[in-house]
């Protein structure tokens, strides 16, 4: 039997103003939501250029009382065979959204970096015009390494190497001059549900 959820109207607004395959978007994000309540979301738009192609992504992160729900949407185009230097015949271009449903028990960290142009003539409640949202769950770690080194500048021995392991399951850059100010306020909105929502879960 299929079930029909419903998502909350202003959610679908925004994701019918992000302009992206929106009914493909929302109904993939309705079965992982799975009628629970939406307490609050973030839509998040993004365009990446490389030599040669152009390509949207959307991501959809939305919160329940129970999980941290994240929709990601890209466009897929044509490719080339491995080992070959012929391209094969174009496929239709097609798009791919993937959902992930953490339980927020399960969120570790939850990482906000501020970006602002002249930090000396910064005033309260400014917060910049850019800024980066990472969340971790354990389900992908970052390692970074680097030569270790001791205190002794004529030591030449080999002190093997030190680094940081970071969790980066999902990461999200919001930028005020690419997506205007309440695309900044969007986020920061959403990251204080998050953050309070982890603190109430970790706190039972």
């Amino acid at each position: 039997m299929n079930e029909t959820f419903t998502l909350p109207r202003e959610l679908t607004k925004r994701i019918d103003a992000a302009g992206y395959y929106p009914a493909f978007v929302a109904d993939v994000l309705d079965i992982a939501v799975a009628g629970e309540q939406v307490t609050d979301f973030l839509v998040h738009g993004e365009t990446t250029f490389d030599s040669e192609s152009i390509r949207r992504h959307l991501s959809v992160l939305v919160l329940t009382p129970t999980r941290l729900v994240f929709v990601h949407a890209d466009d897929h185009g044509d490719d080339l065979n491995p080992g070959d230097d012929m391209p094969v015949p174009a496929p239709a271009a097609h798009g791919v959204a993937t959902s992930e449903a953490v339980p927020l028990d399960s969120v570790r960290t939850v990482m906000l970096t501020h970006v602002v142009a002249d930090p000396a003539k910064y005033r309260s409640g400014g917060l910049g015009r850019e800024m980066t949202l990472t969340i971790g769950w354990g389900g992908v770690a970052r390692v970074d390494l680097e030569a270790a080194s001791c205190p002794d500048p004529n030591c030449d021995a080999d002190h093997g190497y030190t680094g940081t392991l970071t969790g980066d399951d999902l990461a999200i850059r919001i930028s005020a001059d690419a997506e205007g100010t309440g695309a900044v306020a969007d986020a920061l909105r959403f990251t204080r549900s998050l953050s309070a929502a982890t603190a109430r879960t970790a706190g039972r």
